[in-house]
Order: structure tokens, then C-alpha cells, then sequence
């Protein structure tokens, strides 16, 4: 038992704008989670505590009882469902770290393997895990093979919801959503047609919406740099970038569509003997586990890497964003420049993309519409 800051034996510091836009922390945490509520902020303004410590103040506050039968399956009572292994596994950590205090088990399900290493990936100390995380993909598989049960779920937090709506994830979180549990929805950018797909199982209207005012716009203390060029120009412009940008002066993250540039463009930085890591979704499980953690840690300061690494992943070491292809949409670019400039980095950073298309001009002038008036923007043509 006790409170958030008994536990974590530590005042919780001021709340940044995200936990502004609701109750402050100075009072009741579980505000956040009854009823339900949307929680809607710009990338890298701190969503993910936000959303944990009312989930441990929750777990605090009703403790848990102690009938579950530990050979059974795994029975959390609270549920974090993330987009990708890499944002599963640090928000994990971040979660062990608030829980470990209290006494709780926190564990990470993310699938790659075998049924057994699922059921290992979820195995703790009785009564189980109170909190658990994982992408739909290895939820749905636990769920199937009834290695997990939601009876005792109490609190569920759906990160990145722009993303969880692609449509290989929706019947896994109808499945989970069908137990009409309390639900906190937490992103960047709000998809259509989310409403909808939880009108199915809860009523929206009674949702708590907490939002920042600066939500879908562009970060106002990141430079913003579009760079009009021919398609093949791009890549001496990005060598020249490179060169001019050493390690020293931070990370950089270089953006493209599909895993088979971000695989061409690593042959191209081997043959000029830039070191860097590469992260793209084909990629088998095994080679993803470690490349985001490695670059994060700073023992390579080059990533080429798809959206995949655009969601959630702190990347508060990060200077330089290189849109090598500039992305479809405005939420897209939203979370790709959220990359910068986050609560922790020490210097806004910069953002240079590369514009070819003339309908990439189109997406230009939405950004520029996004952009508030002192939001430092310039375009060069090449």
C-alpha cells in the first residue's frame, strides 16, 4: 500500500504540460483512469509517466488479492499495449523501475519465438506480474494459446493509438477491449475512426480528454530545414551532411519509406566507412533486440531506420533528423520531428528534409499551416 511518493520514497517533481492538462499530481493520481480518458500530447513532452503512475498509484490503492493460482495463466491487472518491441521494452523498463518499490512485477511480452519463451517472457514471482506489457501481435498469441487471462484486468493503456489502429492490430485490441476495463488512449496524433472502434465496447462521450495546446503543431524550438532536390542528389546531400555533422555534436536519425532503402543506404555508408546501425521492421526479431538500445546507449551515433523508430522510442540524445524520404502524412512528419527537442535533450536540434516529389510540396505547405509563427522553418532549393 501507500502512495506514489511514499513508495517511490521521492516527491513527484512539477508535472510538464502533459500532466498539466489534466489533475495535477498533487491530487488523487487515479483521476486519469476513472473514467476513462483520452491523453493527447505532443511527441517527447513525458506521455509515458504520465500515463504509469496513475497506473501504480491504481494498483496501490486496490491491492491485489490473493486468488489466482500461480500455475494458471498469467492474469495482470494492469495492461500496457505498445506498437513495437523497442517502445515495449523500454517503457518496460521505465515501468520496473516505478514498481519495483512497491513490491510489484512488471514483465514484457513481445513474441519472436517459440510458444515456450512467450510463456517464459511472462513468468514471475507469485501472485504474477501486476503490469504487463507487449504489441498486439504477442498478446493475441498468448490469449490464443491461454497462456494469458484478462479476467482480473483493471487498467488498460493503449500507447501510440495512431498506430495501433493499422488494421493487423484492430481484432487483437477488440479482443482485449471486449473486457470493458478502464481504458487510457495516449498519443501524438489521434486517428479517424478510433471513437468508433471504442464505441464497440465503451461510451466515448464519458471519456476525460486531457490534451496540450500544442497538440499537432510543430515544436516551436526545433529548426526546421526543407531542402528542395532531385532525386538523385539526395544522397551526396546526405554524405555532405554527415561530414558535416561529427559525432561529437549528438546522434542523427535518418529516415526512409521502405526497409529495402534503409538496407541500400547502409551498403552506401559502409562503402564510406560511416559506422552506423540500421532498424527496419523485416527484420528478424533476434537483429532488432539489441540495434535501438545500442544506439541509445551512444555506442554507434548513426541510425538509418524506417517510422518504426519514429513512435515512442526516447531518443532525447538525438540532434539530427535526416527525412532522407520525406514521409506521407503531416502525423507522420509530427512524430518523426518529435525525435528532437524532447524533455532531457540538451540542445532543440535540427530537422533537414529532403523534398522531391511535387507532392511533397503538398505536404510542405500543411506543415507550414502546423508550424506556429515562431517556429524556426527555412527552405533552400537545390
Amino acid at each position: 500500500g501507500g502512495t506514489v511518493p511514499e513508495v517511490l520514497g521521492r516527491p513527484v517533481g512539477d508535472p510538464s504540460p502533459t500532466r498539466c492538462a489534466g489533475p495535477p499530481l498533487r491530487e488523487p493520481l487515479r483521476a486519469m483512469f476513472a473514467p476513462s480518458a483520452l491523453c493527447a500530447a505532443e511527441t517527447g513532452s513525458g506521455k509515458t509517466l504520465a500515463y504509469l503512475l496513475p497506473l501504480l498509484d491504481g494498483l496501490l490503492s486496490r491491492p491485489a488479492t490473493p486468488e489466482v493460482e500461480v500455475a494458471g495463466p498469467t492474469a495482470p491487472r494492469g495492461l500496457v499495449v505498445l506498437p513495437s518491441r523497442e517502445l515495449a521494452l523500454q517503457v518496460g523498463a521505465v515501468a520496473a523501475a516505478l514498481c519495483r518499490p512497491a513490491g510489484l512485477h512488471v514483465r514484457g511480452v513481445t513474441g519472436g519465438g517459440a510458444a515456450g519463451g512467450l510463456r517464459r517472457q511472462m513468468r514471475a514471482p507469485p501472485p504474477g506480474p501486476a503490469v504487463l506489457l507487449g504489441t498486439p501481435g504477442a498478446l493475441q498469441e498468448a490469449l490464443r494459446r491461454r497462456f494469458l487471462a484478462l479476467e482480473r484486468l483493471r487498467w488498460m493503456v493503449l500507447d501510440e493509438a495512431d498506430t495501433l489502429m493499422d488494421d493487423s492490430f484492430v481484432g487483437t485490441l477488440e479482443e482485449i477491449l471486449a473486457h470493458r476495463t478502464q481504458v487510457v488512449v495516449v498519443g501524438a496524433t489521434f486517428p479517424t475512426g478510433l471513437s468508433q472502434m471504442l464505441g464497440k465496447f465503451t461510451d466515448v462521450g464519458q471519456f476525460v480528454t486531457l490534451a496540450t495546446q500544442s497538440l499537432h503543431r510543430l515544436p516551436p524550438h526545433v529548426q526546421q530545414k526543407f531542402v528542395r532536390i532531385k532525386s538523385r542528389d539526395k544522397l551526396p546531400e546526405l554524405l555532405q551532411l554527415l561530414k558535416d555533422h561529427p559525432a561529437s555534436s549528438g546522434a542523427i536519425m535518418i529516415f526512409c519509406k521502405s526497409a529495402s532503402t534503409v538496407n541500400w543506404l547502409g551498403y552506401i555508408l559502409d562503402d564510406h566507412k560511416i559506422k552506423h546501425l540500421r532498424l527496419q521492421g523485416q527484420m528478424l526479431a533476434a537483429a532488432r533486440a539489441n540495434i535501438f538500445a545500442s544506439f541509445q546507449k551512444g555506442d554507434v551515433s548513426v541510425l538509418v531506420c524506417t517510422d518504426l523508430a519514429s513512435r515512442g522510442l526516447d531518443t532525447s540524445s538525438v540532434q539530427l533528423v535526416v527525412n532522407y524520404d520525406f514521409p506521407d502524412t503531416l502525423q507522420d512528419y509530427l512524430h518523426r520531428v518529435g525525435r528532437v527537442g524532447r524533455v532531457g535533450s540538451k540542445t532543440p536540434g535540427v530537422v533537414v528534409s529532403f523534398v522531391t516529389h511535387r507532392w511533397d510540396v503538398d505536404l510542405v505547405r500543411k506543415i507550414e499551416t502546423a508550424a506556429r509563427k515562431r517556429t524556426d522553418t527555412a527552405f533552400e532549393e537545390n
